[in-house]
């Protein structure tokens, strides 16, 4: 199994950096048109080469421009469609006809990171976009798409997903190998609130929660087998969703936030399938207190604990997930690597020249 040795790496990030203060700046000046694109560019260009180099520095082999071209993590795909078009100032598209890809979400972004990086670790970045899902879970179908193109949620979703999967194959073409969707939209399914006022106005929420699962689906489908598609989650408790998402989600990889108490304990892991892999947000950006060595071995054997079963070993339960290490601002805080398996040609951490073994966990962390 080759597990870790291609992404999902034994220490991952989410992808989203805060912009340096001078990339947010120059943006301020562009949005009140006191700049121009081109210098926008220029000192998203400086900022993206600095992130890079960064990452790299630090070990990390998951490389990302932090998103620091986008004003908000969703902007490149909607913006861009055919049968969009934005209205300035408000967070919303407004649906135009038919939707159509004409011209590339990410490609070019792809393609200035390919430049910053060693033709080898090409196949180490990582592309982040929204979700399918992200427009329609906020302004109902009425508002999403016009009733007189598409006849329901099945028709929208399914031209999205030809839009999306030309997008991916265009940029696998490229060399791209991984690829994460964003969605903040599964967390609302795990909210009590959230699934009391969906029956008050009388929305089916399975139905609705198998509508958005299916939207994704669509999306990945087809895939090559050595691209590695991810959906990384906002926190909320996912016991609720856990069993179906992770078993009938076409992804490889689920990124959970597990850094506050809303979150909930590690037990929806156990619906885990075993041929899929959990990124554990351990490490988190809102404090500034830094976790322990210790207190990241413990959480990740309270997630082993309810991982293992009759039918999965505590090694194979290990072998499933990684911490994921939040990149939030400079310089970069933390640097973690998960250990162990030495017998695969993983779990050697370069930090402490040790590796780990028998099922144990190993830790290194490094400061900067």
């Amino acid at each position: 199994m080759s597990i870790h040795l291609s992404p999902p790496f034994r220490a991952e990030h989410i992808g989203s950096l805060l912009r340096p203060p001078t990339l947010f700046e120059k943006r301020g000046l562009f949005e009140q048109n006191k700049c121009t694109q081109q210098e926008l560019d220029a000192a998203a260009d400086d900022a993206i080469k600095y992130v890079v180099q960064l990452q790299r520095e630090v070990g990390i082999k998951t490389i990302t421009d932090g998103e620091l071209r986008r004003s908000m993590f969703f902007e490149g795909v909607f913006d861009n469609l055919e049968g969009m078009t934005a209205i300035p100032n408000r967070p919303i598209t407004t649906f135009k006809g038919k939707i159509r890809r004409t011209k590339p979400f990410y490609l070019d972004q792809f393609n200035y990171l390919k430049g910053l990086v060693p033709a080898e670790d090409v196949k180490h970045i990582k592309i982040t976009m929204c979700s399918p899902s992200w427009f329609h879970q906020r302004h109902g179908s009425d508002l999403t798409y016009d009733l007189s193109v598409y006849k329901n949620d099945d028709e929208y979703f399914d031209d999205l997903g030809i839009a999306f999967r030309a997008e991916i194959k265009e940029l696998y073409d490229q060399g791209c190998r991984h690829v994460q969707f964003d969605d903040p939209t599964f967390c609302y399914f795990c909210n009590d609130q959230m699934i009391s006022e969906m029956e008050v106005a009388g929305v089916d929420h399975e139905a609705l929660l198998d509508t958005y699962i299916r939207a994704i689906n669509v999306c990945t489908q087809d895939r090559p087998t050595d691209l590695t598609g991810g959906v990384h989650f906002s926190e909320g408790g996912y016991g609720r969703i856990a069993a179906k998402l992770f078993n009938t989600l076409d992804v490889d990889t689920f990124y959970l936030e597990y850094d506050t108490e809303r979150a909930g304990d590690f037990a929806p892991l156990k619906h885990l399938p075993n041929n899929k892999v959990a990124v554990l947000g351990l490490v988190t950006t809102k404090n500034p207190k830094l976790e322990t060595v210790e207190e990241l071995k413990s959480r990740v054997n309270e997630a082993v604990d309810a991982m293992t079963n009759p039918a999965r070993t505590r090694e194979a339960a290990l072998n499933q997930f990684v911490p994921v290490l939040a990149l939030y601002q400079y310089p970069v805080r933390i640097c973690i690597r998960l250990g162990r398996q030495s017998g695969h040609g993983r779990g050697r951490t370069e930090e402490t020249g040790s590796a780990g073994g028998s099922g144990e966990t190993d830790l290194a962390v490094k400061k900067y």
